[in-house]
């Protein structure tokens, strides 16, 4: 199962306000694992840049000014999100931005079925603790030492890491590998799983064993069995 794990970085806090998305990360997972693919782009707001954001996300207009529209770069984003579940941390925020913006160049909308928030996954699992991605990382063990400034893709990265512990753990990916000979595999597993088992052990009493056995019962006074009237 494909999915995306994805995180923006934004001008602020809603695009029905006037706000843009200057950054988008994507990471791949392919049965919960990471395969490795990524997907970073900055983009060009078309408007200043607020200090509140700036102080978030380090992203200033003069960074941004030479990079392209959202419109100009749109498809190598939508061939890279396909038609997978997209996960996000507080989805809903993530959703808005993205639609908008595909609203705005008049593409279709990435529709919210597809949409898996991390957020209220945690809240169900772990309810009355903090969620903020910070706190999930801290929970999980993950190193976070390299995060001072948001960053869309580093983000993502994180919440990849703390999506797969959210539902589970690691252990969900140990089938990711494809196997390239599977018969020859299947041969090598016959033959290793055989050379584990015992040879078949015969548990009739041998001829010699019978001879020591009647020779015993000789020795017995008045033995409630005769073993020559029981043959």
């Amino acid at each position: 199962m494909r999915e995306i794990v994805f995180d923006t970085e934004t001008t602020g806090l809603s695009f029905q306000g006037g706000d843009r998305m200057v950054e988008i990360g994507c990471v791949e997972l392919v049965n919960r694992v990471e395969t490795g693919r990524t997907f970073h782009a900055y983009y060009h707001p078309e408007r200043d840049m607020p200090v509140e954001a700036f102080n978030v996300h380090g992203l200033s207009a003069t960074f941004l000014s030479d990079k392209p529209l959202f419109a100009d770069a749109v498809e190598d984003l939508i061939d890279f999100i396909g038609d997978t579940p997209l996960i996000a941390h507080n989805a809903g925020f993530d959703f808005s931005f993205l639609n908008g913006e595909l609203t705005r160049c008049g593409r279709p909308l990435v529709c919210t079925s597809r949409m898996v928030d991390t957020l209220q996954i945690a809240r169900s699992r772990h309810p009355g603790a903090k969620h903020s991605l910070d706190a999930l990382c801290s929970r999980f063990g993950i190193d976070r030492s390299h995060r001072v400034l948001h960053g869309a893709l580093l983000d993502a990265q994180l919440l990849a890491q703390v999506y797969v512990e959210l539902m589970g753990g690691r252990q969900i990916g140990l089938g990711l590998a494809v196997d390239a000979e599977p018969a020859a595999r299947s041969a090598a597993s016959v033959t290793h799983v055989a050379a584990m088992v015992r040879p078949i052990r015969e548990f009739r009493a041998s001829p010699t064993e019978l001879a020591a056995h009647a020779a015993f019962l000789t020795s017995i006074d008045n033995p409630l069995w005769d073993v020559e009237a029981s043959s």
